[in-house]
């Protein structure tokens, strides 16, 4: 699991019918330790379940947060270097600027499968275009949009915070880097991304029918877009004849960006 900002009885509610349960999760990885993205209490789940609990390495003691038996299910990594939370998943991390402590995202590798997931990124770096490229999904935060940031009952410090390239994206920042990941994947000869998932829509600041316009003027884009929604999951990303068994999630085969425009 990516992140850990509901608690453990909500997640264990999101995964009904999914085929998977909560006695299946076996590592957590964070980007970063916000309140949205990491609860304390999963601390003590993972020390009953037998869970890891991946982090940056400098972020290790502010996971435990004074339990010192948590420190025993910690786990750390360190920028671009690869680390294993299950065998044979490979995580590399990208740092990412995201207020003082800053944030990662992530590319993940499968067997054939790769996954570029980045939230809370502050500004696109030019390594993340790098590493998204030739992945089978993107996804990647698409946090507001200007003018409803900028109408907003918020706070000027908040809204500073959240638009000064160091809190989140823009649906446009959003689609620019999506926007690059596919013209350097045409550059390079790779195949497009099966889908673009969007995360981390702002509920105040942000409107799903804007992000959907503006992401849908790419119709390489519009063809794979997701929108995931902040109370409900998102179905699993496959081939629409593809019925994944519960617990072979990761086997999962993502060859639906072959059949679709380029």
């Amino acid at each position: 699991m990516i992140d850990a900002g509901l608690g453990p009885a909500m997640f264990r509610r999101r995964l009904e019918g999914t085929g998977v349960t909560l006695n299946d999760l076996r590592a957590i990885v964070l980007t970063h330790l916000d309140a949205d993205h990491y609860r304390r209490e999963w601390g003590g789940e993972a020390l009953r379940r037998g869970m890891k609990i991946f982090c940056h390495a400098r972020r290790r003691d502010d996971v435990a947060a004074g339990c010192d038996d948590v420190l025993e299910v910690t786990r750390t990594f360190y920028p671009h270097r690869p680390f294993e939370p299950l065998p044979g998943v490979r995580f590399r991390a990208i740092p990412l600027a995201h207020d003082e402590e800053g944030c990662h995202g992530f590319l993940i590798e499968h067997a054939d499968t790769k996954v570029g997931f980045a939230t809370d990124l502050g500004h696109v770096p030019d390594t993340l275009i790098d590493r998204f490229c030739d992945v089978d999904i993107i996804a990647i935060e698409s946090n507001y949009d200007p003018d409803m940031q900028l109408a907003s009952p918020r706070p000027l410090f908040l809204k500073n915070r959240i638009t000064g390239g160091s809190g989140h994206l823009s649906n446009q920042q959003a689609f620019d880097a999506v926007r690059a990941i596919f013209d350097r994947c045409g550059s390079n000869g790779h195949a497009l991304p099966g889908h673009v998932v969007l995360l981390h829509r702002s509920r105040q600041c942000n409107c799903p029918r804007l992000v959907k316009t503006l992401f849908e003027q790419d119709p390489r884009i519009g063809a794979r877009l997701v929108l995931s929604e902040p109370y409900d999951r998102t179905d699993w990303l496959r081939p629409r004849n593809v019925d994944p068994a519960a617990g072979e999630q990761l086997t999962l085969s993502f060859d639906a960006r072959h059949s679709l425009p380029r």
